[in-house]
């Protein structure tokens, strides 16, 4: 079982889930930057994070004020002089990388970079995201160490993201790529999608009403006027709840209609 510990200051519950890849940020220049990056790896379920050659040094207590409760992440964070030894015990690296510099090598989208290193976490390989300097981003010499590139395809007259961000679009992409949730849902809280008996027994209620009250009186049209009702309330997904109210509609209705009769 893993351990799970919290962060300084009460942070965060936050520990590794699965063989989840490593996010590398290559000479990150900003305290900040680091925290919230540690933010956004702990959104998308991402743990490990070593840092090459920080600009300031590590630790910065900078950081953890804008790590939002990540605090484990930070602590477990590893500092490296180089990309080489960052990567050293991985098998599988990615780097993103908004502008391809004459390199010839695959680029991946960052759903299908996702969706490569899920497959290569399945088979128990090592993998890890590479991630630039904020100004400048990786250079040559960087992305020469990585199996294949990401380059997001965003709007491409405005493509600017700060370091949280780029990582914040992997850990997405990377939590989605094994997610289950459906991608519609009715939230319906402490009641439930009526049943066929239960919408019939307000159908039943309802047409015997409009019955009384003479709304359904035209024969010819009686049919596809019950049936349009029964349509609408078909159509959506009409919960419990939603019926009682309808049957109470209904019964003040009927009960003022017969209270105006009986003063008539």
């Amino acid at each position: 079982m893993e351990a799970r510990m919290t962060g300084r200051d009460g942070g965060a519950d936050i520990a590794p889930i699965g063989n989840s890849p490593v996010v590398i940020l290559v000479r990150p220049q900003m305290a900040e930057n680091i925290g919230t990056t540690a933010r956004a790896m702990a959104n998308g379920g991402l743990f490990h994070l070593r840092l090459v050659a920080p600009r300031d040094g590590w630790p910065q207590e900078r950081a953890w004020r804008s790590a939002s409760g990540a605090d484990r992440i930070l602590e477990a964070a590893t500092v490296h002089d180089s990309v080489d030894d960052a990567i050293a015990d991985l098998h599988h690296v990615l780097a993103t990388c908004p502008r391809p510099r004459h390199i010839v090598k695959t680029v991946l989208t960052a759903r299908g970079g996702a969706a490569e290193l899920r497959q290569a976490s399945l088979r128990g390989l090592r993998t890890g995201l590479l991630f630039g300097p904020e100004r400048a981003g990786l250079d040559n010499e960087d992305m020469a160490r990585a199996d294949a590139l990401i380059r997001y395809p965003l709007n491409p007259a405005f493509m600017s993201l700060n370091l949280a961000q780029a990582v914040m679009i992997m850990a997405y992409e990377w939590w989605m790529a094994a997610d289950a949730t459906p991608p519609r849902t009715l939230m319906t809280n402490e009641t439930h999608v009526a049943t066929k008996g239960e919408l019939d027994n307000f159908m039943r209620h309802l047409i015997d009403d409009l019955d009384e009250c003479g709304f359904l009186r035209n024969e010819q049209k009686r049919a596809g006027m019950v049936r349009n009702l029964r349509h609408f309330f078909t159509r959506g997904e009409v919960t419990e709840q939603e019926l009682r109210t309808l049957h109470g509609v209904v019964t003040e209705l009927a009960r003022g209609r017969r209270s105006r009769q009986s003063k008539g």
